[in-house]
């Protein structure tokens, strides 16, 4: 997707930071409205899209499906809708290593009428999709496994498909079956309730998708987090012009780089494209930082974070010990901030790590022990205690882009740390690390 990319980095220890970030477009509202505006009747011109290998691959496979975009000024996509199934009906869809783009086209295609093809990366291969084929599958939907049951990559047949009042789907490992099924459902044409088996994780991120589906006039009627009911009358509509809001998850980086310098006298930090008005349940990291003794404002489109006063007198963050399952992403910051606590600080409610990108428990378990911290890693918790002396480190990012970003703050700790594989933030923030260097002091 992109060019060669460098073996690794090296950041020299970073003695503080402080300054303005304009944050990039969210990934998670990005390939959202990529998608719904290809569904919809009517062309959209969606500003501030997050330019990334992930949004690429959304655009890439559009195109294959007989959808027609532009790139216009900035970060400016215009999609001409093609209201309601994809023309085209025969389609081989590579798809790296973006998991939202799999699990929506998994179930958009499945209602199609068409034979896809769907794959990615030797990671996606590992990454389970089960749950939504086998809600699919109610549907009569036809997908066949290409290599392990429950696992990309996938074959997909025109299906004989039904039209039935009720449709079941488990939602205690990814919130993205759910987003999938949702998003494809207004191409029945028919009242459909889906019914949630379990405990549904994630919610913030069901709410991005319930928020822009109401962009683009489906309102989903729901019992809680229960039950979703998408309406007969469903169909999705231009709203002509819509600006994606900035990234949340990647804010979280620069708000604990922040708290963490204003330590020593640095900060504050102000992220901007973000605050009060987003839709984005990761906003709520800045909470967790305020736990944690962080000094954090807010306002509509921008949030700030240093160092509190109690956290400055002690020259250590709080140790804390908090339920993540609300902020999955940017809760891997949280655990690189955990090595300047006072304390052991306990993540729980992780489970998803375990399918994301890589298997981030083990990632993040055996990264931070490079630099001197204590890590106890369980099923669905990290407990992190920090190191009595950092080492320097030469640190692994598993092809996972929040990994390389998460651990540039071991900088800001008076060592040195290599990052392998940086270009492996493409996937979302392709010049972070040019970022970082432009607060740092």
């Amino acid at each position: 997707m992109s060019a060669a990319k460098p073996e690794f980095l090296d950041l020299q220890p970073i003695r503080a930071v402080r300054g303005t970030v304009r944050l990039p477009g969210s990934k998670s509202i990005s390939n959202r409205t990529l998608l719904l505006a290809a569904l919809a009747r009517g062309t959209t011109t969606l500003r501030d899209v997050l330019d990334s290998d992930d949004t690429r691959y959304m655009l890439e496979a559009l195109a294959k499906l007989g959808v027609s975009s532009g790139n216009g000024a900035g970060r400016t996509v215009t999609v001409h809708g093609v209201a309601g199934p994809f023309p085209g009906k025969q389609a081989e869809l590579f798809l790296g290593n973006a998991g939202t783009a799999v699990r929506m086209l998994t179930a958009v295609l499945a209602l199609c009428g068409g034979e896809y093809g769907i794959d990615g990366v030797a990671r996606m291969h590992e990454r389970p999709i089960g749950d939504l084929v086998d809600a699919l599958r109610q549907l009569g939907a036809q997908i066949d496994y290409l290599g392990n049951p429950g696992f990309p990559p996938l074959k997909i047949h025109p299906g004989k498909i039904m039209t039935q009042a009720e449709v079941s789907i488990r939602g205690n490992v990814s919130s993205q079956y759910l987003t999938g099924l949702l998003i494809a459902l207004p191409l029945l044409g028919t009242k459909t309730r889906v019914r949630i088996d379990g405990e549904l994780i994630s919610k913030p991120y069901v709410e991005i998708t319930l928020n822009a589906m109401r962009r683009f006039g489906v309102t989903v009627e729901r019992d809680g987090w229960a039950s979703f009911t998408v309406p007969a009358a469903a169909r999705y509509v231009s709203p002509g012009e819509l600006y994606v809001e900035g990234d949340a998850s990647s804010a979280s980086y620069f708000l604990a780089a922040g708290a963490i310098s204003g330590l020593t006298g640095g900060g504050p930090v102000r992220v901007e494209g973000v605050g009060h008005n987003s839709t984005q349940g990761d906003v709520r990291f800045s909470e967790a930082l305020e736990q944690m003794g962080a000094a954090v404002r807010m306002d509509e489109n921008w949030i700030e974070a240093t160092a509190g006063a109690e956290a400055k007198k002690s020259g250590k963050l709080r140790a804390v010990d908090l339920d993540c399952n609300h902020i999955p992403d940017a809760a891997m910051t949280l655990a690189v901030a955990a090595l300047f606590a006072d304390g052991t600080t306990t993540l729980r409610n992780i489970a998803s790590w375990r399918v994301k990108e890589t298997d981030r428990i083990a990632a993040m378990a055996i990264e931070l022990v490079k630099l001197g911290a204590t890590v106890e890693e369980g099923a669905d918790y990290l407990q992190i205690t920090p190191p009595s002396q950092w080492r320097p480190a030469t640190i692994d990012t598993y092809d996972d882009h929040r990994m390389a970003m998460c651990f540039s703050l071991a900088a800001l700790g008076g060592v040195p740390v290599r990052i392998n594989d940086p270009g492996c933030v493409a996937k979302t923030f392709p010049d972070y690390f040019q970022v970082l260097a432009g607060i740092a002091t």
